[in-house]
């Protein structure tokens, strides 16, 4: 009786020293709550990676505007990249709910992961498109990858039948993100002739090909459960989900894959060119570095 009359108190009123994972996900109150909290974390992680930089950082002073961004962007997702890795090898490996019914099988823990990701997807698509009408720039892969990934997470809030298996390791694709936060943050410093810079590279490639083994897992477990989808999945929902895992399958991550490996051999930063003869502080310290 205690417990039930604790899911009818409103929001404002819950004990938050309970666990998280002990709230009703299906009040859209909790919801909303969970969704701003994601969105307010990262963003703070992005004012925090600024203010600490300006403070420690001489390559980030000396970064224009847009880079700055970028930097601050690229640790908020490195972070995300760690919740994520988390979350997905967690349903992979241990969580027998999700494992047992790999289509409609929840768990509260899986729930705060979908809402606070979500949270995190509209920080990332509103820093995005602003910045690209800001700087007048545009990444068409990022762009597709930002869409699916925010209207792909917002129609399991909508449809909320849908299992977390899948979205769990849609998650554990982030795998790679914080190995490549390392990688262009040690680039823009000067640091790419050093073996740690390398070995990172390495590894970052190494989980691009995981990712796209995983993508590979997850078209099989929805071979599996194809009859299951057809009948409890909405035809948008579906339309959505295969069209962004087939383009993550087949376009997204070789492309990805084959610019960073192409990266290990030629350490330049694609994100911005800059004309012959232009080039970033940390660019100029490796030619300097080499020349000596």
């Amino acid at each position: 009786m205690t417990h039930s009359a604790d899911k009818m108190k409103p929001l404002s009123s819950v004990d938050f020293s309970q666990s998280l994972f002990e709230m009703d996900y299906f009040s859209w109150n909790v919801r909303c709550t969970l969704i701003s909290a994601g969105f307010l974390f990262y963003f703070l992680i992005f004012l925090l990676t600024h203010v600490c930089s300006l403070a420690l950082s001489l390559t980030y002073r000396s970064l224009p505007v847009k880079e700055k961004v970028f930097w601050n962007l690229a640790v908020s997702r490195g972070i995300f990249g760690i919740q994520s890795i988390v979350a997905g090898l967690w349903a992979l490996l241990k969580d027998p709910a999700l494992q047992s019914d790999k289509l409609l099988g929840q768990q509260d823990w899986s729930w705060f992961n979908m809402l606070t990701a979500f949270g995190f997807f509209l920080f990332e698509n509103i820093a995005l498109h602003g910045s690209n009408v800001v700087f007048k720039t545009f990444d068409l892969a990022l762009g597709l990858h930002h869409f699916f990934a925010l209207s792909g997470y917002g129609s399991a809030l909508i449809w909320d039948n849908l299992g977390h298996y899948l979205p769990m390791l849609i998650l554990l694709l982030e795998m790679s993100t914080p190995f490549t936060c390392i990688s262009w943050m040690l680039l823009k410093a000067g640091f790419s002739h050093l073996r740690l810079w390398k070995l990172n590279q390495w590894l970052m490639i190494h989980l691009f090909h995981c990712r796209m083994i995983l993508t590979y897992h997850i078209w099989w477990v929805c071979w599996q459960n194809l009859e299951r989808m057809k009948l409890h999945i909405k035809v948008p929902q579906m339309a959505l989900f295969f069209a962004g895992l087939f383009l993550l399958t087949f376009v997204i991550n070789p492309y990805w894959t084959h610019k960073k490996t192409l990266q290990l051999f030629n350490p330049v930063d694609w994100n911005f060119e800059r004309p012959t003869g232009k080039v970033s502080n940390g660019e100029t310290n490796t030619a300097l570095k080499k020349a000596a």
